[in-house]
């Protein structure tokens, strides 16, 4: 069982949205921490489960792509905010970190139409991201990363 004391996690309110967030070492193992804590906000928000899925799925992907790549081989830490919007009822989720500034956007969608084997590796993943979210951005500002997803529930 992991111990409520592994991560940071805060409640911010922003003019009567709540913010929380959650701040866990950019490790692979957080990885189920991470997905616990959004899923806790979904549940508040009433998320259908089909919604909930796509976010778990974005979550493992992007979460393990800052543990695996960010900080080169080294350690640092990730923070991942989760806020509601209103009208439509939407989850805003939030991936930040200080590790080497990377536009995960940027890189070419995988051709799909190609057999498995015809191919190049990587993509994926944050093609499924960006095919399942309702909206993908990234910016890198005050030496962060920081990629958000958006899904309307």
């Amino acid at each position: 069982m992991r111990e409520k004391n592994a991560y940071n996690n805060s409640i911010t309110d922003k003019g009567g949205l709540r913010m929380k967030e959650i701040t866990v070492e950019a490790a692979i193992e957080n990885v189920p921490a991470v997905t616990d804590f959004v899923n806790e906000q979904l549940e508040e928000l009433g998320c259908p489960m089909k919604a909930q899925v796509q976010i778990d799925v974005a979550i493992d992907e992007l979460f393990s792509n800052i543990a695996y790549y960010a900080y080169g081989g080294g350690s640092g830490s990730a923070t991942v905010q989760v806020e509601a919007e209103q009208e439509p009822l939407a989850a805003v989720i939030r991936f930040l970190d200080s590790g080497t500034p990377y536009d995960p956007l940027a890189a070419e969608d995988p051709d799909v139409t190609l057999a498995l084997d015809e191919r190049k590796a990587g993509g994926l993943g944050v093609y499924i991201v960006k095919k399942s979210m309702d909206a993908v951005q990234y910016e890198y500002r005050d030496g962060k990363n920081i990629l958000t997803i958006k899904k309307r529930l």
